[in-house]
């Protein structure tokens, strides 16, 4: 079988089980849609090793993230997914995958500018989020979207180290330490503005967006 068919399955399969698993945290042990839903989304976004690293055809690598965005709108409309939809009733489920296809369409064969691109918002906005509602203090607004200052710095600090980890040890690295350190800081520090005045859900098209442009013009 050519590799990217089977790449295809391996993808479903792998986000099919994380629903699995994520829906039996919430039936069985009765764990908060908050923290599934984070769960979904890290794994999720995670799979962009798994895409640089198994598809060899950039048209079969959108494939799933694309399939997703009409998944995730039908799971939004009937409920399927209860362990990924938010009680605010946003779209961010249905915007991640659109900018994981977009990411890959726009830096397929950069394989480290993939995977960079998505760490600001699988890590970053993720911990943010679990962190700015167990502990966060100081809170502000944007459009009625709470934020939290303690989020926010989470944020840029996950999102660094997860962007640092793409660009220097996915082979072969294309930057100096320094130079990723540099690239990494900037990136978060973009990702976590545009994540601090995105409401509604669209943090999950901004902090993407966002992200890879500063990795396209640096």
């Amino acid at each position: 079988m050519p590799a990217d068919y089977l790449a295809l399955i391996y993808s479903f399969v792998y986000v099919f089980g994380m629903l699995a698993i994520a829906e039996g945290l919430r039936a069985w042990l009765k764990l908060s849609v908050d923290f599934t839903r984070k769960f979904i989304h890290i794994a999720v976004g995670m799979w962009a090793f798994g895409t640089v690293l198994l598809f060899e055809q950039r048209a079969f690598a959108v494939i799933p993230p694309l399939s997703f965005v009409a998944i995730n709108a039908l799971s939004y409309w009937k409920g399927t997914f209860q362990a990924m939809e938010d009680e605010s009733g946003n779209l961010g489920t249905v915007y991640f995958p659109l900018s994981f296809a977009a990411i890959i369409w726009i830096f397929w064969g950069q394989s480290h500018l993939v995977v960079a691109a998505l760490m600001p918002m699988t890590w970053g906005d993720a911990l943010a989020a679990i962190v700015g509602r167990r502990y966060g203090k100081i809170r502000y607004a944007v459009a009625g979207s709470l934020r939290t200052l303690e989020g926010s710095l989470v944020m840029l600090v996950a999102g660094a180290v997860a962007t640092l980890l793409a660009l220097w040890l996915i082979p072969p690295p294309a930057f100096s330490l320094g130079q990723a350190v540099l690239l990494a800081g900037a990136t978060a520090l973009g990702a976590t503005l545009a994540e601090s005045i995105s409401p509604w859900g669209i943090d999950n098209l901004t902090v993407p967006a966002v992200s890879a442009l500063i990795l396209f013009l640096m």
